[in-house]
């Protein structure tokens, strides 16, 4: 696997300007795909996290009182400068976490310019309502920006939850504090320099990279901070929302998942079953939306099962930056070890490993795996592994796929394969879930509405939803008659 001699200085990036941490103290960024350290990042810590969070504070007025069509205009050179920084963005995508660079090329980059063009429309068009009140009284209601935005995300899409973050917060006039995840900043520090190139103040946007437990608690524990968004573990969630409880401060929770695959025995089988590989398998199994479980109607079952071990097997396995490549290394050897555990205990409770679960190096591969006779009390079927594991269990009628699907603490993404529309809309309705796809998987957009119900967070990404999380109502009264009535 190649190297690049072109990557992003490894600093904080305040007031627009490349810093170290305060203490001078640095953590390795591995490549996966090698095994080898890639680049050292600062540890930021708490001094680091105030740093920010005072340029931001200082900026946020500004930013906020900025004529809206400036704003809206910085937003979409933003876009375009990332589109400028393609082959860039997609190449430490790769190298740092370890995704197909195809991938990133045709999908992470692209969407991440998507979401700041979409989100450059909104900064216009955020506006208030007048109420019909009695007496003579002129009520009306403005939306105002939050303040500071603490943004925290997980290493699996970086640069496009990033965006995700950063464009709908910067676009109603908040600035942020983005704490990238330690295993792969890379793409996040080159993110912040195309927003500097497309005009952004200084202090509007700030990332301090850094361990969870301290660059990222600092931001939750902040005080100047209005709100944390975070995208990452269930675990993890929970700790935020106990310490954000502190400072009274708004929290929204994008966590795990442990979605469903629902096949019908009248659906197109064969294209079902190859939507499944791609559902199960895309991006290493290591998203929150991965379709793990492939729930089949009995009556189709083994065909499906058929397919899809087929297709698993021919799925090319290896070097993220060849292009040829659909699966690349698991994120760190910590991970590997964590889903190989999985992987022993499918076998361990007496699921029939059909294709894979076996590592290889360099670097920190798995083979796809899938679970046949995998029975719902199962871990592998219960638990969130994030990693390239599918476990395949049968059911019989639609009462059975519904509480097969919601048999987890999970409800964060479904999908169902029929050609019934009728039935592909009441197992919609019956499914707690944020999204449901019918006949396609894994479509995203930043117009529309993303997030998860049950342990799988609250608060919605993309869409007006997400900025009606990021801005405030106020609401003015005005007395018509001078104040003698």
């Amino acid at each position: 696997m190649s190297t690049s001699p072109d990557l992003v200085p490894a600093a904080l990036w305040l007031d627009n300007q490349e810093v170290p941490a305060l203490s001078g103290q640095t953590l390795p960024t591995y490549a996966p795909g090698t095994g080898q350290v890639l680049a050292h990042l600062p540890r930021g810590q708490k001094e680091d996290v105030d740093r920010a969070v005072a340029s931001a504070l200082r900026a946020q007025p500004a930013w906020a009182a900025l004529d809206v069509n400036e704003r809206q205009r910085i937003l979409w050179k933003a876009g375009e400068a990332v589109l400028a920084h393609a082959e860039a963005l997609a190449w430490r995508e790769a190298v740092d976490v370890g995704k197909p660079i195809s991938n990133a090329r045709a999908i992470d980059v692209p969407r991440t310019a998507d979401t700041f063009f979409y989100f450059a429309g909104w900064a216009t068009k955020l506006h208030g309502e007048t109420i019909p009140v009695r007496g003579p009284l002129f009520t009306y209601t403005v939306r105002e920006p939050l303040g500071v935005i603490g943004a925290i995300i997980p290493w699996n899409f970086p640069l496009l939850l990033a965006a995700r973050k950063i464009a709908p917060a910067l676009a109603a006039g908040n600035t942020v504090v983005l704490k990238p995840p330690e295993e792969a900043s890379l793409s996040c520090l080159l993110l912040a320099r195309c927003l500097a190139e497309a005009g952004l103040p200084p202090g509007v946007l700030n990332v301090v990279t850094g361990l969870g437990h301290e660059a990222g608690a600092a931001l939750v524990d902040h005080p100047g901070v209005a709100k944390i968004t975070f995208t990452g573990g269930t675990d993890t969630g929970r700790l935020i929302m106990r310490n954000a409880a502190a400072t009274l401060k708004k929290v929204s929770l994008e966590l795990g998942g442990k979605s469903p695959f629902i096949v019908f025995s009248d659906a197109d089988v064969t294209a079902a079953a190859r939507a499944a590989v791609t559902a199960a398998f895309y991006n290493q199994g290591e998203l929150c939306t991965c379709g793990s479980r492939l729930l089949v109607q009995r009556a189709v079952h083994d065909q499906v099962l058929e397919i899809v071990a087929e297709g698993a097997r021919a799925l090319v396995t290896g070097d993220p930056l060849d292009a040829r490549t659909q699966v690349g290394p698991l994120v760190t050897a910590e991970h590997l070890q964590r889903v190989g555990g999985y992987v022993a205990k499918g076998d361990a409770e007496g699921a029939r490993r059909v294709v894979g679960g076996d590592p290889f190096s360099p670097g920190w591969f798995l083979q796809p795996t899938v679970f046949a006779d995998v029975r719902p009390e199962m871990t592998i079927a219960r638990e969130e592994i994030f990693g390239p594991v599918l476990s395949v269990l049968p059911f019989d009628e639609l009462e059975d796929a519904a509480a097969l699907a919601d048999a987890t603490e999970f409800g964060l993404a479904a999908g169902i394969w029929t050609r019934d529309v009728g039935k592909a809309h009441t197992l919609a309705a019956r499914l707690r879930s944020g999204t449901v796809w019918v006949n396609t998987y894994n479509r995203f957009d930043a117009a529309a509405p993303y997030g998860g119900v049950k342990q799988s967070g609250f608060g919605r990404e993309n869409g007006f939803a997400v900025l009606e999380e990021l801005t405030q109502r106020k609401t003015v009264w005005v007395a018509m008659d001078g104040g003698r009535g």
